[in-house]
């Protein structure tokens, strides 16, 4: 089972909802659940798993891509093989429009005992006018619904699969959203045997899909790991980032080129349009705007006690972010048996690359730990910066972002291999503070090698920061 490690909270709540479908009494006992997530993060296993695991009847349909007129094809003939009862009544003909097909769905779902009905990749059969959402709803509500059944709903699609239930879209409250998220550094750490600082390094490379995480071998450094996967021009750790980025921007040029030059390391505006080929603003803007909209990219202000516009882009999927700055650029490598320069590359950069990259992750483990070692927890943990770097403080906890009314820690985050946080960065930090508050907020070290100075009001390590999850 090591493709679930993590996944006991959505197999629970999955668990849950098929007990409320076995307990409802009246004449509504089906639920709906949507289930959504980045590419690749293991939402159609962790269902799969799911199934297997109840063993009541079932069906599971995949809609795909480019299939034209058929969709219903397809659905009535993954109906026809499945476990539901009388499902062969789905071989004698192909309904003629989704509304039938759900309609002689429901005539075959059970109704002593649940089932469990799956629609996979719902994105692909949604339509700019909403008629499929509309045929979904009233088939719900006039038929599916009455069976003792729980309806999964499955899509990669962030944007779509937000709006399927948004305010005025025809499934609006019908169904309980779960979003699978990557596994996290201490699932990563139990798949790959690996203690807390080579988990963070694990996971700032796999990105926590467990697709990629699975290949780790139990106890394998990075670099071993690296050059088995690199050696492999079809490994997922070369090729996941090119199926997803083809899947969700098959036309958005820009968009790509966008998030290539962010990959690349450039964070301001000015500088990812310099990057992207000197690009008009406006077209920026726009492929900007749907990269956020897509969850693939964050812009953010610095948090601090005065307004700031000095926004900054990344990349929130560090195994994206790892595979735009050193495989992305160099598949030809790959390709040609050379990864042996990537991997060189790849250790030239590391040290760099891994400082700032760590940032976020080290954001998310405070959020989670704290209140810890007398710093209290803080509503918003984001980092400031001015725009020409003269200050910039990577950990900032605050009541609020990105103007906050009050700060309520500061902190620097030290992440090398040997080289310990130590009075000459705690001082830079108490500097660094004094620039944008005149207040004794505390200070905290994060540090990868642990600290040597004895000032600073609290200290994390990479053991302390895993204990987040």
């Amino acid at each position: 089972m090591t493709d679930f490690v993590g996944r006991r909270r959505e197999l629970a709540l999955l668990g849950g909802l098929l007990d409320e479908v076995r307990r409802q009494p009246g004449t509504r006992p089906g639920r709906c659940v949507i289930v959504w997530g980045r590419r690749r993060i293991g939402k159609s296993a962790l269902v799969e798993e799911f199934i297997e695991r109840q063993q009541v009847p079932s069906v599971f349909y995949t809609a795909e891509i480019g299939f034209g007129g058929q969709p219903l094809r397809e659905f009535s003939e993954a109906v026809r093989v499945s476990s539901l009862p009388d499902a062969d009544v789905f071989g004698e003909a192909v309904p003629g429009n989704w509304a039938a097909a759900f309609r002689q769905l429901a005539g075959v779902l059970p109704d002593e005992g649940p089932s469990i009905v799956v629609l996979d990749e719902l994105p692909y059969l949604m339509d700019p006018d909403g008629v499929f959402e509309s045929v979904l709803q009233r088939s719900w509500d006039r038929e599916l619904s009455r069976r003792p059944v729980l309806l999964i709903l499955v899509g990669s699609d962030l944007s779509m699969m937000e709006a399927l239930t948004s305010y005025g879209r025809p499934f609006h409250q019908r169904g309980t959203q779960l979003k699978v998220e990557p596994l996290n550094p201490a699932d990563v750490a139990a798949m790959a045997g690996l203690p807390a600082a080579e988990a963070f390094d694990a996971t700032l490379v796999t990105g926590g899909l467990p697709i990629i995480c699975v290949r780790w071998r139990h106890g394998e450094d990075m670099r071993s790991f690296l050059a088995r996967e690199l050696a492999n021009p079809v490994s997922p750790l070369v090729v996941s980032a090119q199926l997803s980025l083809a899947a969700e921007f098959p036309d958005q040029a820009q968009a790509r080129m966008v998030l290539a030059a962010i990959g690349s390391g450039e964070r301001t505006f000015t500088n990812i349009a310099r990057a992207a080929g000197g690009i008009a603003h406006s077209t920026l803007t726009r492929a900007a705007d749907l990269l956020i909209s897509k969850g693939v990219v964050a812009g953010e202000l610095p948090v601090s006690l005065s307004p700031s516009k000095e926004r900054r882009y990344r990349i929130t999927d560090s195994y994206l972010r790892f595979w735009l700055a050193f495989l992305g650029p160099h598949l030809t490598e790959v390709d040609r048996m050379r990864s042996d320069l990537t991997l060189a590359r790849i250790g030239r950069s590391w040290t760099d690359w891994r400082g700032r990259a760590i940032e976020p992750l080290v954001r998310e483990a405070l959020a989670r730990l704290l209140p810890a070692q007398g710093i209290p927890a803080a509503p918003v943990i984001g980092g400031y910066w001015t725009r020409s770097n003269d200050v910039e403080i990577d950990v900032v906890g605050a009541d609020r972002d990105p103007v906050a009314r009050q700060l309520l820690f500061l902190g620097s985050v030290k992440w090398l291999e040997a080289g310990q946080f130590d009075d000459h960065d705690l001082v830079a930090l108490q500097h660094h503070r004094d620039r944008i508050t005149p207040d004794p907020v505390p200070l905290i070290a994060v540090s990868r090698s642990g600290v040597s100075t004895a000032h600073a009001d609290a200290v994390f390590t990479p053991a302390d920061l895993m204990e987040a999850w």
